[in-house]
């Protein structure tokens, strides 16, 4: 029998030892939904501190139940481990590793090459390796299967198999979750598409076959980038809007009415989460490789960078309106999360705001539910171990709302403060001291 033969065999009858390498919002979710249909699964993770949790059943991320992580112990067919040589056992390896970009806003592709050489001294005959790491058409056959290759005399694609299927993650969506969202999957090879898109059709409701890894990677690129030019649009208006004293929430809600043609998109204080900041920077660097211009998408880019600021200077037009200067007010940030009802600080424009703030002068603290503590950032560590405070326990000069969690009463919140500026449309509008942003 073949290799695909013998992998797909595999598949069919839930034999196929699948392996999880990164164990973060994507690489967990999936490996329990694997280990849900009954799979043989190995969970991979560098951090010590997860695996002695996951062990114990406990989860580390707020919105995925520990009850999957039981199941899968209790199932005695999981292993969580930092031991790479549990490679050799695995027949299907699925990597989920952070995409971050740089200083330079260039992919930062060390997560991907070093967990892909971390691997390639156990690669062996009939394996299957997919990336669901969000990154620039290529990546899969220019940069993972090479370095799969470095360190045997087996070939991608022939001896073992390659794929890219991007992960599709919203982390908290009660509707949408791992296994309930089309999957796309792409290789470049008949048998490589076969055997990946077989695996995946076990477990998600539905997969979305296409021809080439290539394609599948920028099918990701060109959903996120999508979703990054229109709140760039939305923010622009925003602005221009609140220059003519239109409050831009009820065009929005209005426009929406419209029952073809428009799809609505809402402003903030910027971008956050692990994929709108940096997914367009991915296509925008590797495009210069063909010499094609992205200024559409740099301009998006452009705009909503420019957000924090914008939000900042609202914050001192509001304190100058009632006589006080922003420099030493009390400030309090509500909402550390990139997104309500999480709590996945990645690129959060919070913390952008938050060193604005500090730059002008201000004495900011930060009201988070569901972030206690400040965990460690790669752009800011000097905020680690930062502890949420209670708004009722003091009064401050301003609040600052930067993300709009339903547990907060805000109407209640803009009491402890002179001015309450809102980004996120969560103050009802009646409350006399705030300020929209």
């Amino acid at each position: 029998m073949s290799h695909k033969d013998i992998l797909l065999k595999k598949i069919q009858k839930a034999e196929a030892v699948v392996g999880v390498v990164g164990l973060g919002y994507v690489g967990l979710p999936l490996l329990i939904a694997f280990a849900d249909k009954e799979f043989p699964t190995v969970g991979l993770d560098i951090d010590p501190k997860k695996i002695e949790m996951l062990h114990a059943g406990k989860s580390y991320i707020r919105h995925i139940a520990a009850d999957g992580i039981q199941r899968a112990n209790q199932r005695g067919k999981t292993v969580f481990t930092n031991d790479f040589t549990k490679v050799s056992d695995c027949d299907v390896l699925i990597l989920c590793v952070p995409t971050p970009l740089n200083a330079y806003r260039e992919p930062d592709m060390s997560y991907i090459e070093n967990t892909t050489k971390a691997l390639a001294p156990y690669v062996k005959a009939g394996q299957l390796f997919i990336l669901e790491s969000t990154t620039y058409p290529g990546t899969t056959r220019e940069v993972m299967a090479p370095i799969l290759e470095s360190q045997t005399h087996l070939k991608a694609n022939v001896d073992f198999f390659v794929a890219f299927s991007p992960e599709r993650e919203d982390p908290n969506n009660e509707k949408y979750t791992t296994v309930t969202i089309p999957k796309v999957v792409g290789a470049d090879t008949p048998d490589a598409l076969a055997v990946a898109n077989a695996l995946y059709s076990t477990t998600i409701v539905r997969t979305v076959p296409v021809s080439s890894a290539a394609t599948a990677e920028a099918t990701k690129l060109m959903e996120n980038i999508f979703r990054c030019v229109n709140i760039a649009l939305v923010n622009e208006l925003k602005v221009v809007f609140d220059k003519m004293g239109i409050d831009v929430w009820e065009v929005i809600q209005a426009a929406s009415t419209k029952p073809f043609g428009f799809m609505p998109f809402f402003p903030g204080p910027g971008l956050g989460g692990h994929c709108i900041p940096i997914d367009p920077f991915y296509l925008t660097w590797k495009a210069r490789e063909f010499e094609c211009a992205t200024r559409f998408i740099e301009l998006a880019g452009e705009i909503n960078t420019t957000m924090p600021a914008y939000v900042v200077q609202k914050c001192m037009d509001g304190l100058n309106d009632i006589g006080l200067p922003l420099k030493n007010a009390k400030v309090l940030l509500v909402g550390l999360a990139y997104k309500k009802n999480v709590d996945d600080t990645r690129e959060s424009p919070s913390f952008k705001l938050w060193e604005l703030l500090e730059s002008k002068g201000a004495c900011v603290e930060y009201f988070d539910p569901y972030c206690p503590e400040v965990p460690k950032t790669r752009e800011y560590p000097h905020y680690a171990g930062r502890r949420s405070v209670n708004p009722a326990d003091a009064a401050f000069d301003l609040i600052v709302v930067a993300t709009n969690h339903d547990c907060i009463d805000y109407e209640d919140l803009a009491k402890h403060a002179k001015i309450i500026v809102d980004s996120r449309n969560a103050v009802p509008r009646h409350v006399p001291n705030l300020v929209r942003a």
